[in-house]
């Protein structure tokens, strides 16, 4: 999928179901690039029947339990399951993200809101990429990968390199 389609069909109204405060253009970077990196957008399914969902790559025992248990982020999970009628359950959750994308991107953005620290700014593919490895903790890390991810995100948004 491309990435502006990514932008008007999932980030948008996935970010639409959480606070105003989540949508950002940092946020966007963001979810765009770690989809990047995950599942460039082309896989729900880690490896074919791996235990990862979604194009964020969410595994069912780490991310999932992670937003849903996490204080910052617990009831915005919450309600965002009851508004897409996923029932609180991490097995649940976890099945329905491969095909739910507005849930997969609402997830996505509320791990990235679980980190204390702010967003980086648009332009620090380095902070980026650390946040990246903080909360998605990848088991294979391809660092080698995320700048140019990090740029067509970027560019995607009409931001200039």
């Amino acid at each position: 999928m491309d990435l502006s389609a990514v932008i008007t069909k999932i980030i948008n109204p996935g970010l639409a179901l959480l606070p105003l405060a989540m949508d950002s253009e940092k946020a966007i970077v963001m979810l765009l690039t770690i989809g990047q990196q995950e599942s460039r957008f082309e896989h729900r399914r880690q490896m074919g029947n791996g235990p990862a969902r979604g194009f964020w790559q969410f595994e069912r025992g780490g991310g999932v339990r992670g937003v849903m248990q996490h204080h910052t982020t617990t009831g915005h999970a919450h309600r965002l399951c009851a508004e897409l009628g996923v029932a609180w359950d991490a097995a649940a959750i976890w099945t329905a993200l491969e095909t739910n994308d507005l849930l997969a991107c609402g997830f996505a953005r509320l791990l990235l809101y679980s980190d204390p620290k702010p967003l980086p700014s648009v332009s620090d593919a380095g902070a980026a990429w650390d946040l990246y490895a903080r909360t998605w903790r990848p088991g294979k890390p391809h660092r080698e990968t995320w700048d140019g991810y990090h740029l067509a995100s970027r560019q995607a948004l009409g931001i200039a390199a």
